[in-house]
């Protein structure tokens, strides 16, 4: 194959490529939302498509603050923070929200767009709880009955307004001990207590895995976890040394099991039994793969975003980029006539391979991010207006066809090299120390401006090689 030849396989294959990455996008969003719903709650949401963020498909918008008092003593606040959004990044991308917007805001501060989900209960269950796991052994001795059984006498809850036990049950509980609520069960019977030893043998720190199974005996879902290889070491010299004592299963200070220790557990595997939903055990599993949180996260605003200004903005933004479009396209042509019908063509396809690239990393659009695409395209059609210039020029000084068009490529290459330069730093700068919406702008821009050279500098000459080799007499700018 000539190099001719070559750059046409390129551009050819490009295309194709692009249109077979954006094909889930448009499948995706010509679905109805009964049936986008259905592939989300079984997983079966495409994972590399252009998603919508929550300016423009609606959602749930969270403030979160980390409760720094209840860090670790040995923890730095910066990296509490930075293992606190990765946690809860983790848990979202498993629930399957793609790409959601989690930035800091200053020092204890975390903010989340969760686009699509305006349940706000199910958005706090999922990225508010700390997920701490522990096991703990029950004490059954006479002194923790005769806590409990004060605790029955009680009108209201064993604990103070700051957490702590009240003075009538603290002073009678045994010495080493603490008291747990275990979690609630099915027909909303009275809250039961349970008298745990305050050492913590085995954490969920140690967990490697953690999935939801079905109780083949009453049909139930539980949730089985695993250790890791040290975990599972750990747990099984643990629970050998305990036999016949119960073991309390504690997720964030709630106890759900206190079976029985009937042996030693070897295998480093579990089951976590209670009274779950299909739905709660689920996003459990999710929370447990993800890892616990540093501390307890306090959600100090929410609102929910409903979608009707996101369309209202799609049709806008697709209307005014429409007309836009067409408008520069209608431009081209009377101004540059053959020459700008070749600008328009890898306008278009400078098109499709932005949209082509940012489906394949699975990027969230936004209105600031249409901006920066908009910004793209009028940097890549000021490319070629360049490089139309220059052939304007190199024509006027009577030279053949087959010098003019090289030469204003060469010519035109270093104007076009700096504009975009001088661009990207300023995207780079936007993308390093801007949040949120700006970072979106500054990936769109970015993308745009490296299909925009690729499109104006490289598919552009490919056209105009290939029409040179039909030996052409004069040329149409």
């Amino acid at each position: 194959m000539t190099k001719l030849q070559w750059k046409l396989a390129l551009t050819l294959g490009l295309l194709a490529l692009s249109v077979w990455l954006i094909y889930p996008t448009i499948d995706w969003y010509t679905k109805t939302n009964d049936e986008r719903g259905k592939m989300e709650a079984t997983r079966m949401r495409p994972k590399k498509i252009l998603n919508l963020g929550l300016d423009l498909r609606g959602g749930t918008h969270m403030l979160l603050e980390l409760d720094v008092e209840k860090l670790d003593k040995k923890e730095k606040l910066s990296d509490a923070m930075s293992r606190a959004i990765e946690i809860i990044r983790n848990r979202i991308d498993q629930y399957g929200v793609g790409e959601t917007p989690i930035s800091r805001q200053g020092e204890r501060w975390i903010s989340v767009d969760l686009p699509g989900i305006s349940n706000t209960a199910e958005a706090e269950n999922l990225i508010g709880k700390t997920a701490l796991l522990e096991f703990r052994l029950v004490n059954t001795s006479n002194e923790a009955q005769s806590a409990l059984s004060k605790v029955e006498t009680l009108d209201g809850p064993p604990f103070q307004k700051d957490g702590k036990l009240l003075p009538e049950i603290a002073k009678i509980m045994p010495r080493g001990t603490m008291l747990f609520k275990a979690s609630p069960g099915p027909d909303g019977e009275k809250v039961r207590y349970y008298v745990l030893e305050d050492t913590v043998p085995v954490t969920g720190a140690y967990l490697e895995g953690a999935r939801v199974e079905t109780d083949q005996q009453f049909g139930m879902p539980n949730i089985a976890f695993t250790f890791n290889k040290e975990g599972g070491k750990l747990f099984e010299k643990f629970t050998g040394d305990n036999i016949n004592k119960n073991l309390a299963i504690v997720l964030d200070a709630v106890v759900h099991s206190a079976p029985v220790i009937k042996s030693r557990i070897g295998g480093g595997s579990g089951i976590i039994e209670g009274s779950f939903t299909l739905e709660e055990a689920r996003n459990l599993a999710i929370i447990l793969r993800a890892g616990a949180l540093p501390a307890p996260v306090n959600i100090i605003e929410k609102r929910v975003v409903g979608p009707g200004l996101g369309e209202d903005s799609i049709k806008k933004g697709v209307s005014a980029a429409a007309i836009g479009f067409l408008v520069v396209v209608i431009f081209m042509i009377f101004y540059y006539r053959a020459g700008g019908f070749v600008s328009d063509i890898a306008l278009m396809l400078n098109f499709v391979f932005l949209i082509a690239a940012m489906s394949y990393f699975g990027a969230t659009l936004t209105l600031p991010g249409i901006a920066g695409m908009i910004l793209s395209l009028a940097m890549a059609i000021d490319a070629n207006v360049l490089i139309l210039e220059r052939m304007r020029e190199e024509h006027a000084l009577s030279k053949p066809v087959a010098m003019i068009i090289p030469t204003a490529y060469n010519k035109a290459w270093s104007a076009i090299l700096d504009s975009n330069m001088t661009t990207w730093i300023a995207a780079i700068f936007l993308f390093q120390f801007g949040t949120g919406p700006v970072k979106g702008f500054a990936v769109t821009l970015t993308i745009g401006l490296l299909m925009g050279m690729f499109t104006s500098v490289f598919v552009t000459r490919v056209i105009y090689e290939f029409w040179l080799t039909s030996n052409p007499k004069e040329l149409s700018i």
